[in-house]
């Protein structure tokens, strides 16, 4: 597998689903749960994260070919979507709207927002189905990109269970830097679905 597909692929399904971010959320969420019911919500939101993403991982460009969508159009769509995500991130907005998702009321957050919008949002499924429909794809190519999201999620697993310690040790300020960082890499990986879009269509 191309080395520098992986990285791609790592680096796209990071960003978008940022366990940085994530983790002050989840310790807000739990935050009056007993150890043991915050390991518990921890795991399901992670699990059913990554159950949703693996069906549009593997079976998302047969939905798009269902309701008469081509790969390009959606790869081009799609990559309009993670720039508006970009967008978010270098301005802040993500944080906030993520954070009035977790200011919901629910007895259970695992499912809801954790699990959905927040691990598995629309961004993440775009970029599953971009990442597994990439030209001369296969088999293979889907399982490293599911082993890749595995990864993200894995490391968004941890930050649960420690409690946002690295959130902590980073601090707002440092936060905000990294998400800035991360919302330009995203912007310039969004352009490239983009491009790899119209170039698809040879329209470049």
């Amino acid at each position: 597998m191309d080395t520098a597909f992986l990285i791609s692929a790592f680096v796209t399904l990071f960003v978008v689903i940022d366990p940085l971010g994530l983790a002050p959320l989840f310790a807000a969420m739990t935050h009056d749960e007993s150890e043991a019911r915050r390991r518990a919500i921890a795991i399901r939101a992670v699990v059913i994260g990554f159950a949703i993403l693996c069906v549009f991982g593997i079976a998302g460009e047969a939905v798009l070919e269902f309701v008469g969508i081509s790969m390009p159009a959606f790869r081009i769509s799609g990559g309009l979507l993670l720039f508006l995500t970009a967008l978010e991130m270098l301005f802040e907005r993500r944080t906030k709207r993520r954070e009035d998702q977790a200011e919901e009321d629910r007895p259970d957050p695992s499912i809801f927002p954790l699990a959905t919008p927040l691990i598995a949002g629309p961004g993440a499924i775009a970029s599953m189905i971009l990442l597994s429909g990439s030209p001369n794809a296969t088999w293979a190519t889907t399982g490293t990109v599911i082993g890749v999201m595995a990864t993200v999620l894995l490391i968004v697993l941890l930050l649960f269970l420690g409690g946002g310690l690295l959130s902590r040790l980073l601090g707002k300020t440092g936060i905000n830097v990294a998400t800035r960082l991360l919302g330009m890499l995203l912007a310039a990986l969004s352009v490239q679905f983009v491009i790899d879009g119209l170039r698809d269509l040879s329209l470049l």
